[in-house]
């Protein structure tokens, strides 16, 4: 898969449609850093007039995941990844326009390096962390990844 916006946009389209359809968009996407927006609307509300908070870990989510499926693909080796854990915390209403950003550093290059040279499965923890357009943290997702290689 092409990482382009475009081919993004129809991977969440035809693979994650519960993501498509709540108006989660990749906006930006680079070696160590993956940037998701979603608008709150109707579609992805709660009773208490924001965000579901689902909505905004499918968007963490994909900030860490696209991350994790781009190095795969530079490694060129079939590898599993699979989120084994999570944990999240709210600290404020997420009303407005949302940004989830996932800065990586080195942590998943690292992790796939050992990967391939131990055939060890490695286990790492990416954050993600939501801001609203007052700058505010709304958000933070921690998500505790596994990969593996697949035989």
């Amino acid at each position: 898969m092409k990482f382009s916006k475009f081919q993004i946009s129809l991977f969440t389209l035809l693979r994650l449609p519960s993501v498509w359809l709540c108006g989660i968009r990749v906006t930006l996407l680079e070696k160590s850093f993956c940037e998701a927006k979603v608008k709150h609307r109707w579609i992805n509300q709660n009773p208490f007039n924001s965000m579901f908070w689902a909505v905004q870990g499918m968007a963490a989510e994909l900030t860490t995941g696209m991350l994790l499926m781009q190095e795969i693909q530079i490694s060129k080796k079939k590898v599993s990844m699979l989120v084994l854990n999570n944990k999240a915390n709210f600290s404020k209403k997420a009303q407005g326009r949302i940004t989830f950003s996932c800065n990586s550093a080195d942590l998943i290059t690292n992790a796939i390096k050992k990967l391939l040279e131990t055939d060890k499965p490695q286990i790492l923890l990416l954050t993600s962390k939501g801001i609203d357009e007052n700058n505010d943290l709304v958000s933070t997702f921690e998500f505790e990844w596994t990969l593996l290689i697949k035989k």
